[in-house]
């Protein structure tokens, strides 16, 4: 909307969405807390290109000639790594945040396409365990639902340091999304606010996270993968440092990650963009000489087969979805319009994940509205997804000539701003030119 006189500006620093956030700060006292994540415009995959085969490459003939998918998780130091047949797997979401139809509906699509699925914070449920063929159990600073003996279920443990979205501070879960259910599993009391802590109690440093994750191995006989999640800030030090600590993968997760609940200016002003954080990891891995030894799976607004191929090229292993899933579930949803519109928004506008009145029955513990998400139609449409996202990561990879999409490289792949050039190291378009990188004479 624009003003109708010509003669009046809007100033570009005091513009109408902070006007209005510095009158609901003044009426309310209180920070603003929405889910989703980061909605100003940051340097993404968006910004590169791949350089297809011609002649001096040779493509590989999709009909005819192979390009494999699979990657194997946690090679090093677990008597059982996990072999996942995409390089896509779903990142860790927790009940409570979400339904159980929404966590079931997950592992169901995720098992389908032969990938990992990721409990989150508050434990494992047994319809996650039931419907999931490779679960990840996520080991959180706050400890709820902490359970030795599902941690011996598990397939992996990943140990959380960070998250993408609020990187250095904790999770958000409020009263009126603490059923009975939610809270005997996090032994906590039911309609009470919770707050997830932003540090584990019993470590202060790496050399208390290797000592846990030795005791992880401990518990779980050394048969499973161990994985470390960060929060994309200060990559290289974070990646270097896991890796010294133990882990056998690292999960790196950029801000434009998204989250159940958490303050608003840590979603927009916390941690760095993916694009920025994928090669800092590769630098850390590739010095210690582990990259490709221990996996890097990276998430944060990962949303296409081009993002994922864009990805692995930039040195990933697998990438990890989490928004993205839960819109292929179908979060979000026109059909679900008039109810959105009844809670002051809008299909595609919709982020109060925190406040449980989901209208497309994912992240709300209401039963009523729980119960419109079935899970065996929602998992058939995230193994949909899924298989897209894998198809058009290998027509890309091909047209690169590439029988392996962990054979896509930098080299691969332009700019087409000066940014992200200078964060992924690649050469802005029709140059040579990489920012910040010296040429060699």
């Amino acid at each position: 909307m624009t003003s109708q006189n010509p003669g009046i500006r809007e100033s570009r620093l005091f513009n109408r969405d902070v006007i209005h956030e510095i009158q609901r700060a003044a009426e309310t006292g209180i920070y603003d807390i929405r889910g989703f994540g980061a909605k100003r415009q940051l340097p993404h995959f968006d910004d590169l290109l791949f350089l297809g085969a011609s002649v001096s490459r040779y493509p590989l003939e999709g009909y005819r000639e192979r390009c494999d998918t699979n990657v194997t998780l946690g090679t090093v130091n677990a008597e059982k790594p996990i072999e996942i047949d995409i390089p896509i797997t779903i990142a860790g979401m927790s009940f409570g945040a979400l339904s159980v139809n929404a966590k079931e509906a997950l592992g169901r699509g995720a098992s389908e396409v032969g990938t990992t699925t990721t409990t989150g914070d508050g434990g494992m449920t047994s319809e996650e365990r039931r419907y999931s063929t490779k679960l990840v159990y996520q080991y959180l600073p706050s400890r709820y639902g902490m359970n030795p003996d599902d941690l011996r279920k598990a397939d992996a443990i990943e140990v959380v340091i960070g998250q993408g979205a609020k990187p250095g501070g904790g999770g958000m879960l409020l009263g009126q999304k603490i059923t009975d259910r939610v809270a005997d599993m996090r032994t906590l009391p039911a309609g009470i606010d919770q707050r997830s802590a932003c540090r584990h109690p019993d470590w202060t440093g790496p050399d208390d996270l290797a000592i846990k994750i030795i005791e992880l191995r401990e518990v779980t006989d050394w048969r499973v993968p161990i994985f470390v999640k960060i929060g994309a800030t200060r990559t290289y030090y974070d990646t270097m440092l896991a890796v010294k600590a133990g882990a056998d993968v690292i999960i790196l997760d950029g801000m434009q990650g998204g989250t159940a609940a958490t303050q608003d200016v840590f979603i927009e002003h916390v941690g760095i963009p993916t694009l920025a954080a994928v090669p800092q990891a590769v630098d850390a891995l590739q010095e210690m000489d582990m990259h490709r030894k221990i996996q890097l799976v990276v998430s944060g607004g990962i949303r296409s087969g081009a993002d994922v191929a864009k990805c692995l090229a930039l040195g990933a292993d697998a990438v990890s979805i989490g928004t993205a899933a839960l819109i292929a579930l179908g979060c979000n949803h026109p059909r679900w319009q008039q109810d959105y519109e009844k809670l002051g928004t809008s299909a595609g506008f919709y982020d109060d994940y925190h406040e449980g009145k989901d209208p497309a029955g994912i992240s709300t513990q209401d039963e009523d509205l729980g119960s419109r998400l079935d899970p065996i139609a929602g998992g058939r449409r995230l193994a949909n997804y899924l298989r897209v996202l894998t198809l058009e990561a290998q027509t890309l990879a091909r047209a690169c000539g590439k029988s392996h999409v962990l054979n896509l490289e930098p080299e691969d792949m332009v700019a087409l701003t000066i940014e992200a050039a200078a964060m992924a190291r690649v050469p802005l378009a029709g140059t040579d030119w990489i920012p910040g990188k010296e040429k060699k004479l």
